[in-house]
């Protein structure tokens, strides 16, 4: 295992700068989550620790080691894709040692080392088995399998459940946990899921046109994000944001002077009687999800707010309402969308 330090990181291609001057510290044995929209940056990050990008300017030490001008090979990461990437041709087993039989171990140690991953990812029935008899899911786990062999120093995943379904993603994201907490290896992930993020790491870090826009644990994120972006980004439904000064908005506690938005999320509004909140508005749409039902209020200048409310409702599309924000729930966004509270 080894920790990971990224000081003052740069990529560019030509004239164009795709990551920033990114500085970040993984510790030994953290798992860290890279998220962000599309062209952020968060795969090329990733592919720059490996090495499979060359580094513009700024360090990458692995280990305590300066390791910029390491080729991948050098550098002892282990990177999971989310293409499987398996020899059709051969086994289970015989996939999972390719990369030690390649580099010339004895078949004794290739044969326990994979013995042991197969033990842990659960893999022993299907050893002997090749990769188009196996589903999705048992494919992904071959491919961690084979990393997990080499026994690198930190793991590497770009979207590894991307090409899976919904009920296997959910599998495989319990492995991947049972992983880490089995393994104790450094371990960064890339991924656009934000449920992937939220359950899977002790920190994320949020990129934004190939800057680090906050890092912190999903728990801080998603209580206290550091500006509008993260605000909007971390969450499902996101985060409800308003002007400060928006016609109709009826708060307690006024905000501070130099706030520009108002922010709250969705379950910490409830659904009052017209009058009886901080804003009046009309059910636009209603989204019944069993457990839980999404309400959508059109609240004019304020804009369309979404309320999560417990089960069935009983409002119809067109009826009035009020909306109640819980005091100790809303945030307060100054000049360049940085948060004031």
């Amino acid at each position: 295992m080894a920790g990971i330090e990224l000081k003052s990181v740069e990529k560019w291609y030509g004239d164009a700068q795709v990551i920033k001057g990114v500085d970040l510290a993984v510790e030994e044995g953290e798992f860290v989550i890279f998220v962000g929209p599309s062209g952020c940056g968060k795969s090329t990050l990733l592919r720059m620790i490996a090495g499979l990008e060359e580094t513009s300017r700024g360090q990458i030490v692995i280990g305590g080691r300066d390791a910029t001008a390491e080729p991948p090979a050098e550098r002892g990461l282990a990177m999971v894709f989310q293409s499987y990437a398996l020899y059709p041709h051969m086994s289970v087993r015989e996939n999972m040692g390719f990369s030690l039989k390649s580099a010339g171990a004895p078949k004794e140690e290739i044969a326990a080392k994979v013995d042991e991953a197969a033990r842990v990812l659960k893999l022993e029935p299907l050893l002997e088995r090749r990769p188009k008899d196996l589903s999705g899911g048992q494919r992904q786990r071959v491919a961690i399998g084979r990393s997990i062999v080499r026994d690198p120093t930190a793991f590497l995943f770009d979207e590894p459940l991307s090409n899976l379904d919904a009920a296997l993603r959910v599998e495989m994201r319990y492995e991947i946990a049972k992983l880490h907490q089995a393994l104790g290896s450094t371990m960064i992930y890339v991924t656009h899921d934000q449920v992937e993020a939220m359950t899977l790491a002790d920190r994320i870090v949020v990129l934004e046109a190939g800057r680090i826009s906050q890092v912190g644990s999903p728990r801080e994120l998603y209580e206290r994000p550091g500006n509008l972006f993260v605000a909007q980004f971390i969450g499902s439904p996101k985060m409800n944001v308003m002007p400060a000064d928006v016609d109709g908005l009826r708060l307690a506690d006024p905000m501070p002077p130099e706030a520009r938005h108002v922010g709250i999320r969705p379950e910490h509004i409830t659904l009052t009687a017209p009058g009886d909140g901080q804003l009046d508005g009309t059910v636009d749409v209603l989204e019944y999800l069993g457990a839980d039902t999404y309400v959508i209020v059109d609240c004019g200048a304020a804009g369309k707010l979404t309320v999560r409310a417990l089960g069935d409702t009983g409002l119809t599309p067109g009826a009035s309402c009020g909306l109640a924000f819980e005091p100790t729930q809303i945030h307060a966004f100054g000049v360049e969308g940085l948060a004031l509270r």
